[in-house]
């Protein structure tokens, strides 16, 4: 199957006006970039990615047969984040358009009693309503100035704002108030939730901030002790999921929204593509040229140099300092890319050069990788503090 492994698309990312560059999560600390400690902000732009989420089932099994420790299989079981629920659609009400949620939960759909879409969402200019528009604008200004990490790590911090717009309980017909709140990522699933507060601790914290309801849908006094996320528990207050187990429920939830035509059955993964592009002068170039369409081609006139640069910022209009050399970006008809690839795009092969060091022609032949053979120890030198 073709998975179109290498692709091109617009994302949120960290961007560092100072550096000039868009940084991993890693490299963001508290907001700030972990080198010089500059101001880091989210924001719009198109990157080149690597859909590594096309491996994640194989991935997935394949750690049933690899040499781990059992501590490490779980972690990385855990960074896959396999999860099996239901895509529904939520109609917005008065507008054509809906929302798509991925919950693990269908059974508690009667509990849901708002929504909340990532800040950054698509739809969010369209839903706001002018009596929203200004509470809406500050919060997203404030949202863009917190890394994914952050957003992720403060549980404790309930922040958010309404649209004005409302969508429409696929079963009830209800009006469901839609807000924004940073505790939902672009990047996760769809980028929205439906928020039922009496089976979620942040949408419960939430809701009680702003003083949303909170319908108890999953009854759980015959299981003493157990945790309020765990699948037990015999439902209410869910019309025709009453009385059933939460087993039984997620299964008849999942089958009355097909037939409704409001969703299906899906399975989601927490791994995400990895972003692949930097706005950096050094680092590798992509082979890859561009018609004035935007049609992507193979770049041909290999192996690419880097041109000389007096100015190894980004252009005023945030674009890569490669930008800069016309004369190098032009090529007949076409252009170059002018942002090149991460540090791990050479880390991941450049241990191959210890086994073909002299190469002239090649960065290392097959035949010197197939007698050496891989690498059984890998020892990274670190910097002491205070050090270089």
């Amino acid at each position: 199957m073709n998975y179109r492994l290498a692709y091109r698309k617009i994302a949120y990312v960290n961007w560092c006006e100072e550096l000039g560059t868009v940084l991993a999560n890693d490299e963001v600390k508290d907001g700030r970039s972990e080198r010089g400690n500059y101001p880091v902000v989210r924001r719009p732009m198109r990157q080149w990615a690597l859909r590594i989420t096309a491996y994640a089932e194989r991935l997935l099994h394949g750690l049933e047969d690899i040499d781990f420790s059992e501590a490490l299989k779980t972690q990385q079981r855990n960074w896959i984040g396999r999860s099996s629920g239901a895509q529904l659609h939520f109609a917005v009400q008065g507008q054509d358009a809906s929302i798509e949620v991925f919950t693990t939960r269908p059974d508690t759909i009667f509990g849901a009693t708002f929504m909340v879409l990532a800040p950054e969402h698509d739809l969010v200019a369209a839903l706001t309503t002018p009596d929203q528009a200004q509470a809406v604008a500050d919060y997203k200004a404030y949202a863009n100035q917190r890394s994914e990490r952050d957003r992720m790590s403060d549980v404790k911090t309930v922040t958010g704002a309404f649209t004005g717009a409302y969508a429409v309980h696929p079963f009830t017909g209800d009006p469901v108030p839609i807000w924004i709140a940073d505790y939902v990522l672009i990047g996760y699933g769809t980028g929205a939730i439906m928020a039922v507060p009496s089976n979620d601790e942040r949408d419960e914290r939430f809701a009680q901030k702003f003083g949303l309801p909170i319908i108890p849908v999953v009854d759980q006094s015959a299981h003493e002790g157990a945790a309020i996320s765990a699948k037990v528990g015999t439902m209410i207050n869910s019309d025709f999921l009453n009385g059933k187990t939460v087993v039984d429920a997620i299964a008849a939830a999942i089958a009355a929204v097909a037939a409704k035509g409001v969703g299906s059955e899906q399975v989601n993964y927490r791994l995400r593509d990895a972003n692949f592009s930097r706005q950096r002068y050094w680092g590798e170039p992509f082979p890859i040229q561009y018609d004035a369409e935007g049609v992507a081609y193979p770049d041909h006139d290999l192996p690419v140099a880097l041109p000389p640069l007096d100015n190894f910022k980004p252009t005023r209009e945030g674009k890569a300092p490669l930008a800069r050399a016309v004369d190098w970006v032009q090529v007949d008809d076409r252009s170059r890319e002018i942002d090149t690839m991460p540090g791990f795009a050479g880390s991941s092969w450049y241990f191959l050069r210890y086994m073909d060091p002299h190469n002239p022609k090649t960065p290392f032949s097959k035949e010197a990788v197939q007698y050496w053979q891989d690498v059984d120890l890998y020892e990274r030198e670190q910097s002491m503090p205070g050090g270089s």
